[in-house]
Order: structure tokens, then sequence, then C-alpha cells
């Protein structure tokens, strides 16, 4: 049987450049023929019965299809699976949890319960279906602001759905900070921000002593309803809170513009805050937000949460004692 040159160039094509030996074989290559390509330098081995089919340096593509194929099956994975993967790092990729596999030069391997199930084997090369590798991220992210970002990313750029995401979590025996990510995908399904809201008054507002503000105030504007997250009416200073949720396109971020001025026309002011200020910046966004607080005719003060708080160093700087709990009058800015 001679060697299928079509059925090679076919699959080159589909691999950017990689085969295997036992592609080959399947080809109808013997042995000596494997040989001679190499000689001819038409292919050159990159790994484990793996080729290229040029000299030189791989493409990071080349480089994950070569990851792939040598420790096939296997599939793509987290930073590696992502539509813009970093392509200066290794290459991660995942291998049934039955499965072991000889190290792999610049390759990471993780072993992956019921593989098979969770990849997307026509994807080129195979890759975690987006859903279980958003839901990998957000096992191993650093934060909760790093979990939120992860799972609103995939959602928002329509690579899965909250209902995807709940259900795969479901099937997962361990996920980190379960609870967190499941109320995150119920706010993503309803188009809500009640988690930033919980986490504005857990981590903001009662630890460094601000004023409690009304809920979901409801304003009549040009004839139609609309509602305020959090407002403290006596000081006319409206608080949005804005996740990726509903706030991502151009007609919401212009209906947002919309409210912002019909707050300043009403003589109130509207602070929006994101996940950011409210769960990786709780402490300065305090200082901030009493000052603005402040600034409206507030009399309180506001509290340090703790001796590290920005709080107890902005009064540090202003002469004011900063132990926790001491009230506060932050310095003007």
């Amino acid at each position: 049987m001679a060697l299928d040159r079509d059925g090679l160039a076919r699959v080159l094509r589909a691999q950017s450049g990689v085969v295997t030996r036992r592609q080959l074989r399947e080809l109808g290559a013997a042995k000596h023929d494997v040989e001679r390509l190499v000689r001819r330098r038409e292919l050159v081995a990159v790994g484990r019965s793996v080729f290229v089919d040029h000299t030189g340096a791989l493409t990071w593509l080349q480089r994950a299809w070569a990851a792939t194929l040598a420790a096939g099956p296997a599939a793509l994975c987290l930073g590696s699976a992502a539509p813009t993967p970093d392509e200066a790092g290794p290459i991660h990729l995942a291998i049934d949890e039955s499965r072991r596999v000889a190290p792999l030069p610049g390759v990471r391997v993780h072993r992956v319960v019921a593989l098979a199930d969770k990849v997307r084997w026509t994807a080129s090369p195979p890759r975690l279906r987006p859903e279980h590798n958003a839901l990998e991220l957000a096992h191993r992210a650093r934060s909760e602001v790093e979990v939120v970002r992860v799972l609103t990313d995939e959602v928002n750029a329509r690579r899965t759905t909250p209902e995807r995401l709940r259900q795969a979590s479901e099937a997962r025996p361990r996920l980190r900070r379960r609870a967190f990510i499941g109320d995150v995908l119920a706010d993503l399904a309803a188009g809500a921000c009640s988690v930033l809201e919980r986490g504005y008054l857990e981590r903001v507002a009662r630890p460094h002593g601000l004023p409690v503000a009304d809920h979901q105030v409801v304003r009549r504007v040009a004839g139609r309803s609309e509602y305020r997250d959090l407002e403290h009416v006596a000081l006319g200073v409206v608080i949005e809170l804005d996740g990726a949720t509903g706030h991502d396109s151009w007609v919401a971020s212009g209906r947002d513009a919309d409210r912002d001025l019909d707050d300043l026309a009403a003589d109130r002011i509207t602070v929006r805050l994101r996940w950011w200020q409210v769960y990786e910046r709780p402490c300065a966004t305090a200082v901030r937000l009493a000052r603005v607080l402040q600034s409206r005719g507030w009399q309180g003060q506001a509290s340090a949460c703790g001796p590290t708080c920005d709080l107890a160093a902005d009064a540090g700087a202003a002469g004011v004692p900063g132990a926790p709990g001491t009230p506060i009058t932050p310095a003007s800015s």
C-alpha cells in the first residue's frame, strides 16, 4: 500500500501542519516512507511519534496540536482553551483521570474525571467545553471577583449559558466557592445584581459604618417607572451597582447615561459601583463614598473595619486615631 499523499495533505491542513506516526501508517506509510520524509525534511520530529511539516520554530497552534496528539485522547484546557490563549505560557492539557502520560516539554497535564463527556472533540484542536472550562477556571480563581469575571465573560460572549454552567457545576464533586458561584449564576440568569448588592452591604457599608440606604427605590420619569438599586433619598445620592450582567450593551449604557442625567436634573448624584470596587477594594470604596455622602450633608462619621483599613490610613494622615471601630471623619479630598 502506497502513501496517500493527498490524504496526508488533508491531515496536515486540518492539524496546522502536524501529523502523528499512527496517522501516517493509516495513510499507507511504511517505516521507510516515514524515514524518507524525515530525511528530505518534509517532516520534522517534534515529539514522541509527532511530526511537523516544516523546519524552524513552531507556532502556538502547532504546539497545541503536537501536545494533544502526543497525549491523545486529550484536550486543551484552562487558559489554553480560551479564545485568546496565553501563547507565552505552557500548553494546558486535560486527559482522563484514569490515564497517565509521560512528561511533555512545555506542557502541563491535568487529569479530569469523565473527560470524554466534557470535551468538544470536533474543535481544532479538541478542547474542554466552555462551561466545564469556565468552572475549572473559577475553581482555581484567587478571588471572588475573578470568579465573576470568568463566568460573566463566558456568558456575555455567548459561549455558554447560565443554565449549562449550573448543570455542569452540579455534576462536579468538588468546586470551591460553590454557594457563591451558584448565586452568581442565578444573577446571570435573572439579569440581576443581588450578589453585588449583598457584597456592597457586607463589605462596604456595614463594616465602615456608612448610613443605611433605601433599596429598590421606584421613580416615575417621563411616564415610566425606573428602579434605583440603593438611594439615600434625604441626601440626593443614588448608588447603582453595575455588574457585568445587563450592562454590556450599547443600549443599556445609553439608558444608564439617561438616568444619570435625570438624577442630575433633580439635584441627585449617581455613584456607580462595580465588582472591582466592592469585592477587591471595599475599604478604599468606603473612603470615597463617605466623602461623597458628607459632601451632600451626611453628618455622621465612617469607621475603620480593622487596623489595615484604608479609612484607618486616611485618618492617620489627617491626625485622627484609626483603631478598628473608631469613628473617623475622612480627610477632605
